[in-house]
């Protein structure tokens, strides 16, 4: 059984205990984040022409290489599909746990979508690309950033609930990292949208706190149980 001082997450998953099938799943939720961080982070690093600052991590998606994020983002989208699942058995009935499990699920379906529907190349990226962006987006261009705003928007979402949960229990730090980690990719997001300096790097910096904050709490239930 857990202490008294393990988070209502962890709790409620140990209070209700959980099968391996169900551990397994909240397992592809705790990678996920660190898998899509981890490729996405090797190729912004090591492919020529693309630059932290300038260029969206879903730039990557294009050129010869192109079908690396494309695969990524497929995988991780399919990795936190499987982890809601998870998560709706061993939070059922708990604060908030209705509500995690589906944002995650949300969140998993805008990531497959977001590989299935590429974003324009843009902004000298690949090599070869004209530089700025471009006067016009393709249909595929424009679904890709809808499913961005749509995984955004349920990782803040997520993030927040989780928050709720935390203070419930008692539990002011991850209350506060919850609360910090949606604030992070809300403003990092409306930074870039805004035009903001190096705005393609607050954005990165907003997606992979919000998401990896999540597999963190997955990888916690898991572990308690």
């Amino acid at each position: 059984m857990a202490s008294t001082t393990t988070t209502s997450a962890t709790t409620d998953a140990t209070r209700i205990g959980i099968s391996l099938s169900t551990r397994r799943l909240l397992a592809a939720a705790a990678v996920a984040a660190p898998v899509w961080v981890a490729v996405s982070l090797a190729q912004a690093l090591t492919r020529h022409g693309f630059g932290l600052t300038r260029h969206p991590l879903s730039a990557l998606a294009n050129g010869s290489l192109g079908w690396i994020q494309v695969a990524n983002f497929l995988i991780a989208g399919t990795l936190f599909i499987a982890g809601s699942v998870g998560l709706r058995r061993a939070l059922r009935g708990s604060l908030g746990g209705t509500w995690v499990s589906r944002l995650v699920l949300v969140n998993g379906i805008a990531m497959l979508a977001a590989g299935v529907f590429r974003m324009d190349p843009m902004d000298g990226f690949p090599v070869g690309t004209p530089s700025g962006t471009p006067d016009t987006q393709t249909w595929h261009s424009n679904l890709h950033m809808v499913s961005g705003m749509v995984s955004f928007a349920a990782l803040i979402a997520a993030c927040l609930v989780l928050g709720r949960r935390f203070t419930r229990a008692g539990e002011l730090r991850s209350a506060v990292v919850s609360r910090a980690a949606a604030a992070t990719l809300f403003l990092g997001n409306a930074w870039s949208l805004g035009g903001g300096p190096a705005g393609a790097l607050t954005m990165a910096v907003g997606v992979v706190t919000a998401m990896t904050w999540v597999s963190v709490v997955a990888a916690r239930i898991r572990k308690a149980a």
